[in-house]
């Protein structure tokens, strides 16, 4: 009698492990169909509070709540059987004080079932990291450009250029590794800092927009997928072209609805014939 072993998703201690061994591949994802297309291929899925600008066409990320984070942390997680799952927490459900934190990560990873949660800040974060970590709350730090804060910041844009920028996303990186956190996405970053964090902390750097420097890559799936073709930025690369793709089915349904050749017999449900 043969037993079929079910193979085991990925902890975030292994993503720790990886660092050294080999780059860490992660990209973003927010449904079901999608996560089980990535999974195969993905050392963690990141259901992004990006969600809110792909999926609803918000300008911000800060609209972004939390029933929206656990709803598609629930669709995701019902689509992988390997990678490892994070979800980040939204604007305002961490900031507060690192109880607050820990009651909604807590609610989070209940809800979900997810594997850990991602939330964005160096050193005014590290406590809550640690009060998060040592409470059985995997964390995943976020450094360097923090879109959360994009209001107050100004904008989108490459950080690390000045002395003052380049000392603070190294003492965040430092503060975020010796909380605890398992690792950490370092976003918009140049590359010469983006190799001394690598190098310098436990904490692996999972880079977007910060070099291949970084031990390990993240970008947003619609992004890599070339879906949107209205904005590209600079360190995003398209490994399809689907917009024009989808763009033309569309075209080519609407063609075949209007002239009544769509759908056709084959997709037509008839009566059946009686026996005789």
């Amino acid at each position: 009698m043969s037993v079929t072993v079910r193979e085991k998703r990925l902890t975030p201690a292994a993503i720790t492990a990886l660092k050294g061994e080999r780059p860490i591949v992660s990209l973003t994802a927010y449904t079901t169909p999608i996560a089980k297309l990535l999974d195969p291929h993905c050392d963690f899925l990141l259901v992004g509070d990006s969600l809110g600008m792909v999926l609803y066409g918000l300008p911000t990320t800060v609209g972004v709540t939390m029933e929206m984070m656990i709803a598609h942390g629930q669709a995701v997680m019902r689509g992988v059987s390997h990678a490892c799952v994070i979800v980040d927490m939204p604007f305002g459900s961490y900031q507060e004080s690192k109880e607050q934190a820990f009651r909604n990560a807590a609610r989070i990873m209940k809800e979900t079932g997810c594997d850990g949660i991602k939330l964005e800040g160096g050193e005014e974060m590290a406590e809550t990291i640690r009060f998060l970590t040592t409470r059985g709350i995997p964390v995943l730090g976020h450094i360097g450009l923090m879109p959360q804060l994009v209001n107050a910041t100004g904008g989108y844009r490459s950080l690390g250029r000045t002395d003052e920028e380049a000392d603070k996303i190294r003492r965040d990186a430092r503060a975020v590794s010796l909380a605890g956190a398992f690792a950490m996405v370092v976003e918009g970053t140049i590359e010469p800092v983006a190799r001394e964090l690598s190098d310098g902390n436990a904490a692996p750097t999972i880079g977007i927009g910060a070099s291949p420097a970084c031990d390990g890559q993240i970008l947003v799936v619609d992004d890599m997928l070339g879906v949107f073709n209205d904005f590209k930025p600079r360190f995003v690369k398209h490994f399809a072209e689907l917009a024009p793709q989808i763009s033309k089915a569309v075209e080519d349904y609407a063609s075949e609805v209007k002239a009544r050749s769509f759908p056709g017999p084959e997709h037509t449900f008839q009566m059946k014939k009686q026996k005789i």
